[in-house]
């Protein structure tokens, strides 16, 4: 069975040590993340339900998209067991880093995330994104945060700063802070955080732009795209399948 889409150069994990996941489970990953997604009172816009022959059509009117890596975004982090490591994601909105730059088109960017009962994403920071995370709905969702050492390991002396619905706290290194339906919590630049949940939870993401290629820095190596083994055709492509399936002529200049 064909395999493809190595992990990120910078923060992976050599590909053969890697599990791959198959496409059949992503499949059944997505199906199952759209109806929590209704069931929560949230709707993903139309390009999600594209089929990967409605994509070899598209042109350059879909570029935003693709440079910006909008969509379906799926992972085990090399694991072989999404349902206790992993995340699911969709990328609703988003510019493109070098709109810095400019400072001009979109400087934010919004996710929707599923945690699953008991699933953790793996520590990790941001070195340029500062993020809001919300608890949509659902269960209880649990982040253990720890500041950054200019060595980016874990500091274990300094407290942790942050806001919590526009309110400040001060936490010792290593607190674990519950996010209860409808709270978000604040997270700036270079603070490592994991977080899992207690009950699926719907998750929110608003931030500044954000580029998973270049912008994480996980505690461990492993990898942040995943290697897909093709045991079936894709319901829906994943931000990382456009490049097979996209024919459009992608813009130097970006979309916004």
């Amino acid at each position: 069975m064909l395999r493809y889409k190595g992990f990120n150069e910078l923060q992976g994990e050599p590909q053969e040590t890697c599990q791959a996941m198959k496409r059949s489970q992503i499949n059944t990953i997505m199906q199952n993340a759209d109806d929590f997604i209704r069931s929560r009172g949230f709707y993903l816009p139309p390009f999600a339900y594209w089929t990967p022959e409605q994509w070899a059509v598209q042109g350059s009117e879909a570029q935003e998209i693709v440079e910006n890596r909008l969509g379906w975004d799926i992972n085990d982090f090399g694991r072989g067991d999404f349902e206790h490591y992993g995340l699911f994601l969709f990328t609703l909105r988003n510019g493109h880093p070098r709109n810095w730059q400019s400072q001009s088109g979109k400087l934010y960017a919004e996710k929707i995330m599923i945690v699953e009962d008991g699933q953790v994403m793996p520590m990790h920071f941001h070195w340029s994104k500062m993020e809001d995370i919300i608890n949509r709905g659902g269960g209880r969702l649990a982040l253990q945060l720890y500041n950054a050492t200019p060595e980016e390991d874990l500091d274990h002396r300094r407290p942790v700063q942050v806001s919590l619905d526009g309110v400040a706290y001060t936490y010792p290194p290593g607190s674990v802070v519950r996010l209860e339906p409808g709270e978000s919590i604040s997270l700036p630049q270079r603070l490592y955080h994991k977080f899992w949940s207690e009950g699926r939870v719907l998750v929110g993401e608003v931030s500044l732009v954000n580029d998973d290629q270049r912008d994480n820095r996980f505690l461990d190596a492993i990898g942040r795209f995943p290697l897909i083994e093709e045991d079936e055709a894709p319901l829906h492509l994943l931000c990382g399948d456009y490049e097979r399936f996209y024919r459009g002529q992608a813009s130097s200049q970006g979309s916004s």
